[in-house]
């Protein structure tokens, strides 16, 4: 049995217990596969991070990221987290107001740039490594609406319903208004049946209603088949929602900015800040950024497996 230290951060918040909590473990160096899954599945945290030297040497390090029940190629919130940790531990040097680091993950490797704020709180930003890919058409609306426990009319057929991946794919669901944000209840004995064998088996529900001022996008986003009923805040889907958006609004070349607000409904308020870049039309980039805050730091004995 060896002991590996670790901490938990909140991503996507100014707030000690808002946002996303993830739990870093920065020197993972000796752990398989299945002692990470195991790991995971005992914080049972949305993600947790393991950290290992890069496999290219110009890169800061290689990290993988685990769900309760799956590893992920990428997820936003894990990134900003880790790059946070990284930072605040000393692991990476810290040299004036903003560090540039690369991260290696499945998708390829991730750039992060790092801004202190005050006190312990960190501004991170991450640039996509994969540009938005689109996916097959969706199941039906009314298929849709029934995994989400809410009638067909809620779901407006003004905006459209589609699944992109910046990594991990994401089916976007539009919903009328707050009101029936608020009554989302995932049919998990249908979602199986209904997206099972679908690209994007996630599903990011979002309306233009939103809570707070100065947020675009009000969101919840559903993975139970990845062991996540709900997330308080998605950064991989915040990606692909920059991409889901982009080529739809906008001018042709030029930056596009959203605020999104998520994880309200859970008590978790999370705010992540989308921007997308494009030139005649073509998106050339996509970047998600938010304010990470530590929480706490412990020991964990891991036997072997």
């Amino acid at each position: 049995m060896t002991s590996y230290s670790y901490f938990t951060v909140d991503v996507f918040t100014d707030d000690v217990f808002g946002g996303n909590p993830l739990a870093v473990f920065p020197r993972a160096e000796g752990l398989n596969d299945r002692q990470m899954q195991t790991v995971a599945r005992e914080l049972n945290l949305s993600e947790t991070t393991f950290v290992f030297p890069p496999d290219d040497a110009t890169h800061t390090c290689k990290v993988r990221i685990f769900t309760p029940g799956a590893e992920l190629p990428f997820a936003g919130h894990p990134t900003l987290g880790t790059a946070h940790v990284l930072v605040g531990s000393g692991a990476v040097a810290a040299a004036g107001e903003a560090i540039e680091i690369v991260l290696e993950e499945r998708v390829g490797p991730v750039p992060v740039t790092v801004s202190r704020q005050k006190a312990d709180r960190t501004f991170a930003q991450l640039s996509v490594s994969k540009l938005p890919e689109f996916g097959p058409p969706p199941p039906s609306r009314a298929d849709l609406a029934a995994i989400l426990s809410i009638g067909p009319d809620k779901i407006p057929a003004d905006e459209p319903i589609e699944a992109v991946s910046c990594g991990v794919p994401f089916l976007f669901v539009p919903v009328r208004d707050l009101e029936a944000m608020a009554r989302l209840r995932p049919d998990t004995g249908r979602w199986t049946e209904v997206l099972g064998g679908y690209w994007a088996t996630e599903v990011f529900a979002w309306t233009r209603q939103t809570v707070r001022d100065g947020s675009d996008i009000h969101a919840r986003m559903f993975g139970p088949m990845i062991g996540i009923a709900e997330d308080p805040a998605t950064g991989g889907a915040a990606a692909a929602l920059g991409g889901y958006l982009g080529v739809r609004e906008g001018p042709g070349t030029g930056t596009v900015r959203w605020r999104v607000e998520q994880g309200l409904e859970m008590g978790r308020p999370s705010f992540l800040e989308v921007e997308t870049d494009k030139r005649a039309g073509e998106i050339t980039t996509v970047r998600v950024g938010g304010t990470t805050v530590p929480v706490g730091r412990g020991e964990m004995d891991i036997p072997a497996l």
